[in-house]
């Protein structure tokens, strides 16, 4: 009966330390420097306008308003966004598995840094970082429909949030809706 109650909870210990690893790696890696509540709780959003979500379904860019596509070419299904020395590619995945693409251009150091200034996603600040709520305007809140943005690189679930993350050259960034 003893080894029955010990095995009993060890699976319980094993079990809780699972949900535990899951949470963190679904949150992502907390920032090394501390927040205060304040901070915590602080809503973070992006300085987007209608303009430039107009463009951008229209296919223009948002920071010089021309055309995205050279004349006589074919509509492209990359939207080319920002200015700057550094270039990544950008893709969001919807709830229904619709995907769209950029090509991003910043100074910026992070994914996070760079999308919040061309108004490509909006959160809150939270003890594990920036928790993403919106991304390209579709709302994924748990709160509200237990669905969620997770954050890719390469393909891979990200190991560090999108605030933390440094832009790398070659590298895929992506957000797709997971519930």
């Amino acid at each position: 009966m003893q080894r029955k109650t010990r095995n009993m909870m060890l699976s319980r210990i094993l079990c809780m330390m699972l949900i535990v690893a899951m949470a963190l790696f679904t949150v992502g890696c907390k920032k090394d420097e501390e927040e205060s509540p304040k901070e915590q709780d602080a809503k973070v959003t992006a300085p987007a306008t209608e303009d430039a979500a107009n463009e951008i379904e229209e296919g223009q860019d948002a920071e010089s308003g021309e055309d995205a596509t050279q004349e006589g070419d074919v509509a492209s299904d990359v939207t080319e966004l920002g200015e700057g020395k550094k270039a990544f590619d950008f893709s969001v995945v919807d709830k229904d598995g619709n995907e769209t693409k950029f090509v991003i251009h910043t100074d910026k150091s992070t994914v996070g840094e760079a999308l919040l200034d061309l108004g490509l996603i909006e959160g809150e600040a939270g003890a594990y970082g920036l928790y993403v709520k919106k991304v390209n305007g579709i709302l994924a809140d748990y709160d509200v429909d237990q669905t969620y943005w997770g954050f890719y690189v390469d393909g891979d679930y990200a190991m560090s949030g999108v605030d933390t993350t440094d832009i790398e050259e070659g590298k895929t960034y992506s957000f797709k809706v997971s519930k």
